[in-house]
C-alpha cells in the first residue's frame, strides 16, 4: 500500500491554489517543477490574471473546466478550510495537499469524511524528488 504522499503524487491533474507570479517564491517554483515533470497544472489565484505558467488562471477550484485530482494549497493555514470547501464542491478531487508550513485539522477532517488522501506540512517538490530517488 502506498503512503499518502506517493498516492497524492500519482495523480497528474493538480489545481494549485495560491500559485504566485513571483519566480522567487516556492508557490511559483514548486508548481513550475511539477509541470516540468509532466503534471497538468491549473493555477488558482483569486487575485486574477489571465495566465500563469502558460495555463489559464482560475479564481477558484470549483471553476476549473478540466479534470482535477489533487488540490495543492499555498495559502495560509487559516484560509485552507475555505479553499477545501470550495474544492470539495467538485466530485473529481481525490487528494488534498497543504504545502509545507500549512496545517489544518479542519481540512484533515473534511478529507477524512470524504475518504480523500490528505497530506499537510510537506513540500510537494521535496517529496517528489525523494520518490524519484
Amino acid at each position: 500500500m502506498q503512503n499518502p504522499v506517493e498516492q497524492a503524487l500519482s495523480y497528474k491533474n493538480i489545481a494549485v491554489v495560491g500559485l504566485s507570479r513571483d519566480p522567487s517564491k516556492a508557490a511559483h517554483r514548486v508548481p513550475r517543477y511539477l509541470q516540468s515533470q509532466g503534471y497538468k497544472i491549473y493555477p488558482v489565484n483569486p487575485f486574477g490574471g489571465s495566465e500563469l505558467l502558460g495555463e489559464k488562471v482560475y479564481g477558484r477550484v470549483s471553476e476549473i473546466e478540466g479534470q482535477v485530482d489533487l488540490v495543492l494549497v499555498f495559502r495560509p493555514s487559516e484560509e485552507a478550510a475555505a479553499v477545501a470547501e470550495d474544492a470539495l464542491q467538485r466530485d473529481d478531487i481525490k487528494a488534498l495537499w497543504l504545502q509545507e508550513g500549512i496545517v489544518s485539522s479542519e481540512v484533515a477532517a473534511m478529507a477524512q469524511e470524504r475518504g480523500l488522501i490528505f497530506v499537510q506540512d510537506k513540500c510537494a517538490f521535496k517529496e517528489h524528488r525523494k520518490l524519484k530517488g
